[in-house]
């Protein structure tokens, strides 16, 4: 090996074999290169590989890993390089008659264990609606990483709360059900491994005597399973060398536990720690706008990056008026780099929330600027907004089989497979649609009687929404679906983060219907283009056109498009992070829940990230969620070192001079995607629905055929000729009139 590649603090944390040791690894500081030289210096001082075991959390680090340490010291047998999983099913293999399963156990990926708690749901009689899949999935998963049974789950939470009572249900049914089939899923992993551990003194003293030398890499990703595990294994000979940076600790929410990296020189009071604080990856003004941002946070251990390159560019600010005028300002900056040398693909654009992705989609095609988006699917290809825009169709469209298919389920209304045939065939043999087919009596006959009533109120909303096309806006139509089918309130029954991502996206279609309005103002199009055509339908045609654009593969030169917490372990020349404003980026949640410090860690990795170049953007003002709002500038931008950036002014008042368009705005933060949902909840509930004070002879004002005389009142419907429009009959329930005066 040649140790001249490492810098003096690598090669200490690869010479420091015995006892315990915390190598604290900036971003960029070869963290790799020493663990895997540490392990073959470990081989070459003649330590068995039998003894050695290294542990990470991906299948693409643990195989580089071991691909590195083949290359510096070949291949050795016995040595154990492999995710924090494949060593627990490896332990449980030879022992798993001691946690009660028999030999030749399977493993449920994500689709079995879902398909089990269906069938869970279904055999104790379970609202679906309430207690769903993914809400169950999350709230069993977090009590496995957590170590509780069902009985502590029930101890913890009372059994006196009926929510409690039936989780506690479903939770031992569940495990039940695994335990017959012999099954166990990716969290019984670990949790029956620390139990065999825990349970069986022999068994833990083999293992610890096996694994004399054990590493693990990102601890500060390790939730309390995996702490407990590795605790457990290093007690016997404390050759724990452990690998990580709290500063990087971004995934809180889903269980990491930073306590676990800054508390471990509590746990080993003779650890030796090691800080690499040099950076092999990005100029100094990139790191020390890094390192101005990440001081502030308290709970840390004090380490700066540097780097022996030279000062590099300074970090660009541009402040911009809204939410285009950043897309289009990043997508110029991006075609003078790219006649600057650079190439599409050296270029990423990290964002904090996924709905920041949909500016960019709708811009880069009038630059053609080609551009992929990783770590998750395009804006438009999302499962959710395909769903409400098949609903859209489908009202626009009672004919479209195809959107009727995909959402008659969603959410769920117990029409099945079988039914669904049953549907379609009807439809065939008697020469209709789907929509059609459910109508008649003999479908109707063959359901359930639960899904027979929702069937009905699904098939009078298509029809009275239909109906009312002529009449109602297409932000009259978008909250009526988002209350009336029952979207929203299943994904909020789920109370998952999957689910509140979801409930962002949906929310913030409401400002692509802004958005759409907008531009058909803006361009005043031919009267051909609306002749015979429903707004809704010149919306759906626009969206297919901006939906159906090409996406690139990997390997394309495009630009990248991807979040933070996706971009963590990747490095890019330039980066773009836009979005930078309270309410955005610190997210709202942060200031809701104290979690400002990851936040900032989140901030840290992004900036990280950018090896020559970095922009930072915000914008004056943002559509968010179907709301227009005034933004302040992220507190991170305040944080930063101002002599290391160039560009617009950070106004250090914070842009208190703006304040949010709806009243009662704090002008702390963005709107919350929520706050857009209870809107749309009261205005549908409250407003739209209620027009029961309006009698014959009245004056009102309508907002899309401004005022008119009402001549006709019925139990449904309100006739009204309009100064404009002329007359014009409209159901009671779909939009707001306001009296007028005479």
């Amino acid at each position: 090996m040649n140790y001249n590649l490492l810098n003096d603090n690598q090669l200490k944390a690869v010479k420091h074999i015995e006892g315990p040791l915390l190598i604290l690894a900036g971003a960029g500081s070869g963290k790799t290169s020493t663990m895997t030289n540490r392990i073959a210096y470990m081989l070459e001082l003649g330590i068995n590989p039998y003894n050695i075991l290294a542990v990470t959390f991906t299948n693409k680090a643990a195989n580089e890993m071991k691909n590195r340490v083949y290359d510096l010291a070949g291949e050795n047998r016995g040595l154990w390089i492999m995710t924090f999983h494949a060593l627990c099913l490896r332990i449980l293999r030879y022992h798993s008659e001691l946690v009660g399963y028999k030999a030749g156990f399977v493993v449920y990926d994500e689709n079995d264990k879902k398909t089990a708690l269906r069938s869970v749901i279904k055999n104790n009689g379970l609202d679906d609606k309430i207690y769903s899949v993914a809400y169950l999935n999350k709230v069993i998963s977090d009590c496995k990483e957590k170590g509780m049974s069902p009985a502590d789950y029930l101890k913890e939470n009372g059994d006196y709360d009926i929510r409690s009572k039936k989780v506690y249900i479903a939770y031992k049914a569940y495990r039940e059900l695994l335990k017959k089939n012999n099954a166990m899923d990716f969290d019984d992993l670990l949790l029956n491994c620390v139990k065999l551990l825990e349970e069986n003194d022999d068994v833990l003293e083999y293992y610890q005597n096996r694994f004399r030398y054990i590493m693990v890499d990102e601890y500060q990703d390790t939730n309390y399973l995996q702490y407990k595990l590795i605790k457990y294994l290093a007690d016997g000979y404390r050759n724990l060398c452990v690998v990580g940076d709290d500063d990087q600790c971004i995934y809180e929410w889903r269980g990491a536990d930073i306590r676990n990296i800054l508390d471990f020189e509590k746990d080993f009071p003779d650890a030796l720690t090691i800080k690499l604080e040099e950076n092999y990856r990005s100029d100094n003004n990139i790191l020390d706008l890094a390192n101005s941002v990440i001081k502030n946070n308290i709970g840390r251990k004090k380490k700066v990056l540097w780097s022996q390159k030279d000062r590099g560019d300074k970090i660009t600010y541009a402040r911009l008026d809204d939410e285009k005028a950043e897309a289009r300002y990043i997508a110029s900056e991006i075609l003078n780099l790219k006649e600057r040398g650079y190439e599409y693909k050296e270029i990423a654009i990290l964002y904090r929330k996924n709905i920041l992705s949909r500016s960019f989609e709708e811009c880069f095609p009038h630059y053609n600027i080609p551009y992929r988006v990783l770590a998750g699917s395009r804006y438009y290809d999302k499962k959710e907004i395909k769903d409400m825009l098949s609903y859209m169709r489908l009202i626009e469209n009672p004919d479209d089989d195809f959107a009727f298919e995909r959402v008659i389920n969603e959410p769920k209304r117990g029409i099945g497979k079988k039914a669904l045939e049953k549907i379609k065939d009807w439809a065939e043999a008697n020469g209709t649609n789907c929509l059609n087919a459910l109508k008649s009596q003999e479908v109707l006959d063959s359901l359930s009687s639960k899904s027979r009533g929702l069937a009905i109120e699904f098939t009078e909303m298509i029809d009275e929404i239909s109906c009312q096309l002529e009449n109602i806006t297409l932000e009259d139509i978008y909250d009526n679906l988002l209350v009336r089918t029952g979207y929203l309130s299943a994904l909020e029954n789920q109370n998952t983060i999957e689910a509140e991502t979801r409930m962002e996206n949906i929310m913030e279609f409401k400002s692509v219907i802004a958005n759409f309005k907008g531009s058909m103002d803006e361009f005043n199009p031919d009267e051909d283009l609306r002749k015979n055509r429903t707004e809704l339908g010149l919306f759906l045609e626009n969206i297919t056109l901006t939906a159906e654009i090409d996406n690139h593969d990997e390997k394309e030169n495009a630009v990248v498009l991807m979040t933070m917490h996706s971009a963590k372990g990747l490095e890019f020349p330039v980066v773009f992070i836009p979005g930078m404003e309270n309410g955005v980026f610190p997210g709202n949640n942060s200031f809701d829940n104290d979690k400002l410090e990851e936040e900032r860690r989140l901030c840290y990795v992004g900036i990280t990230r950018a090896k020559k170049k970095l922009y930072l953007t915000s914008a004056a003002e943002r559509m968010l969620y179907g709301r227009r709002d005034y933004m302040r500038e992220s507190l991170f931008l305040e944080e930063m070192d101002k002599n290391l950036m160039d560009g617009d002014r950070i106004d250090k008042e914070g842009h208190n001079k703006y304040r949010r368009l709806q009243d009662g705005y704090s002008g702390e933060v963005a709107a919350k995607p929520f706050d857009a949902l209870k809107y749309a909840k009261t205005t549908i509930k409250n407003k739209v629905f209620n027009n029961e004070d309006i009698n014959m002879g009245d004056r009102v004002k309508h907002e899309k055929f401004g005022e008119g005389l009402v001549i006709e009142t019925d139990a449904k419907t309100i006739t009204i000729i309009f100064d404009k429009f002329g007359r014009k009959k409209i159901g009671k329930g779909f939009v707001k009139l306001e009296k007028v005066g005479e």
